[in-house]
């Protein structure tokens, strides 16, 4: 298991930005095109981290997607996740994009947790409050991070940062009953 989050850290998170590729997904890109031409983008994303993603929002912890790629598979998970904040932009850089957004919401760099995988992330990794990466992070990524996961991105790594975040915050085990209760009642919702 990988090193738990401190608590007055864990409780002073409000908002998880995420990364995509390596991070939401393996970092493997399927391109192909239909028969008319279209260019298509599939990406593999784990169910577990779903739920995980769900969990922090409803922990009341606001989760947003920062990538420099830009995917139609990316806006259709995070429609099914229910992430409003969502910026895919290659002209950009991240940390000007999580500056703005940050400016917008009202939330301070030491309230913010941000999981990467790679050198594009570092600038976003130095600065945020909970630096945190996945089990596969470059070397270069992981020396700024103060959390790392054990799975890999794409394989579980942001439900195992939700669970060590939420432990921490002392709420894992009450969103986990909440969770039972509500699909033992019928009234879930899509979950991962």
């Amino acid at each position: 298991m990988a090193e738990r989050i401190d608590a007055g850290l864990a409780k002073r998170i409000r908002l998880v930005v995420l990364d995509v590729d390596g991070v939401m997904t393996d970092g493997g890109i399927y391109l192909g095109a239909t028969e008319s031409g279209e260019p298509v983008e599939l990406k593999r994303f784990d169910i577990q981290d779903g739920l995980g993603i769900r969990l922090m929002k409803e922990a009341g912890i606001h989760v947003s997607i920062v990538t420099g790629r830009e995917s139609h598979a990316v806006r259709i998970r995070a429609e099914e996740l229910e992430i409003d904040e969502v910026h895919q932009d290659r002209t950009a850089a991240k940390l000007g994009t999580v500056t703005a957004m940050l400016e917008r919401l009202g939330i301070g760099w030491e309230e913010t947790a941000f999981i990467g995988d790679d050198l594009p992330d570092l600038s976003i990794l130095r600065r945020v409050g909970l630096p945190a990466v996945v089990g596969n992070a470059t070397s270069d990524a992981r020396a700024s991070a103060v959390w790392a996961a054990e799975k890999h991105g794409g394989r579980g790594a942001v439900r195992e940062f939700a669970e060590a975040l939420l432990t921490a915050r002392g709420e894992w085990a009450g969103r986990v009953e909440a969770y039972v209760r509500e699909r033992e009642a019928g009234s879930e919702r899509p979950g991962g």
